[in-house]
């Protein structure tokens, strides 16, 4: 799948959202439009909202996504290290976590989706890449459209269940390093290289179920 178009509506909306993002009492900084570069602390992304950025971002005490909000950091198309993420990534029904050349430590859990179609761009897709993920990976019931995992390091295991997305060319997990295990089931499509012309995971430990010799 191409998603040239996505990257041109993270640009366009990017460019209309000048506004700073809301800032809630203490430490924690509630975003609703554009994430500035900068250094936060807590970053929370409130339900149905829509935060995105261009980097290069710090955040210290971990991302919070919200049922039916989006994330966005960084692009593919803009190869240089876009954010440095501690405390872990942290997404309940979210719509989209599309996050890209950034450092986290901590791991990333994404649990559930909110359907494949919505705001703001029309369609709903996860996706990591060219990232180093310190901590397990777990994307579990996610039901968007597309979801993809890409040229990662993951200093731990990996855990993809239950995905289900109407992209039959879904569920792309290629040319990661893994120094744990990948362990897959009950997704549909089963995890795949697609079309992203991308090369078998590289795995240090085992690869059970759907992602077994994948």
């Amino acid at each position: 799948m191409t998603r040239t178009w996505i990257a041109a509506g993270v640009a366009a909306l990017a460019a209309m959202a000048l506004a700073a993002p809301s800032y809630a009492a203490g430490r924690t900084t509630t975003c609703t439009d554009a994430l500035a570069p900068g250094t936060y602390q807590r970053v929370v992304v409130p339900a149905g909202a829509a935060c995105l950025s261009e980097g290069p971002v710090t955040i210290r005490s971990g991302l919070y996504v919200g049922p039916g909000a989006t994330f966005v950091l960084g692009s593919e198309e803009n190869p240089v290290h876009t954010g440095t993420i501690t405390g872990g990534v942290h997404a309940t029904n979210a719509a989209s976590v599309q996050i890209h050349f950034s450092t986290i430590s901590g791991g990333i859990s994404i649990h559930g989706g909110s359907g494949p179609f919505g705001d703001p761009f029309g369609v709903t897709c996860n996706t990591i890449e060219d990232s180093v993920v310190n901590g397990a990976v777990t994307i579990s019931g996610y039901d968007g459209f597309w979801q993809g995992f890409f040229r990662n390091t993951v200093n731990g295991s990996v855990n993809f269940n239950g995905n289900t997305l109407v992209d039959p060319d879904g569920n792309e997990l290629q040319t990661n390093t893994i120094h744990g295990s990948l362990n897959c089931s009950g997704n549909d499509p089963a995890p795949q290289q697609g079309d992203s012309e991308g090369s078998p995971n590289l795995v240090t430990g085992a690869q059970t179920g759907q992602c077994a010799g994948l």
